[in-house]
């Protein structure tokens, strides 16, 4: 049976080992039940539900589970929570209140994915922005500037990896990526038909 650091890196690997350095730590630090904030995200009920109805999006209900059904908008608030550090608590409270600001829960569902493409094409340049900025921590001058305007990770790709990391290890994700055998049985090479899930164990 797989441990929790193969399920991640395997994880990783599905998603083409994209994780960023941020969620990387996370993940180590969910592993290692280590809490890296002693102070709390604070978000609202509707900023919640935002993150609910996002992450719906990203893996929305079809023929198998989506990311509501796999617990993922509970999974990305207490990861936040509790692994990333504050840069991070506040780029993505201020991804949430931007969104709520543009009214995103009363749209309609074509207004909801127009609303998202834009914010994941406007992260396209803040994750430029980012890495620019993780190239200067050397510099004592920047890193002054840093810790008086701290820009975390952007909300979006946050947003996406928190989700995509949720589903992908829960219950619901795994059995709807792949056919679940609780008890294997003989080792052996199978040829999988066409279609045909890969086997998890």
């Amino acid at each position: 049976m797989m441990n929790r650091r193969e399920v991640l890196k395997s994880v990783a690997v599905m998603l083409g080992g994209a994780f960023s350095a941020p969620t990387l730590m996370a993940m180590d630090n969910w592993e290692r039940k280590v809490t890296a904030n002693a102070e709390n995200l604070q978000l609202t009920e509707i900023q919640k539900n935002i993150v609910a109805e996002v992450a719906e999006m990203i893996i929305p209900r079809t023929n198998t589970p989506g990311a509501k059904d796999a617990g993922v908008p509970a999974f990305v608030v207490m990861m936040l929570q509790d692994c990333y550090r504050k840069p991070e608590h506040l780029s993505f409270v201020a991804g949430v209140q931007d969104l709520e600001k543009r009214g995103f829960l009363s749209l309609n569902q074509q207004e909801k994915t127009k609303l998202l493409k834009a914010v994941e094409a406007d992260t396209v340049q803040q994750m430029i922005a980012y890495n620019v900025q993780q190239t200067k921590m050397g510099d004592n001058e920047d890193r002054e500037q840093m810790k008086e305007v701290p820009k975390g990770l952007p909300y979006w790709r946050l947003m996406k990896e928190l989700t995509l990391l949720g589903y992908f290890t829960s219950e619901a994700g795994i059995k709807a990526s792949f056919d679940y055998v609780p008890i294997p049985g003989k080792l052996e090479i199978t040829k999988l038909k066409p279609g045909q899930k890969a086997f998890a164990y």
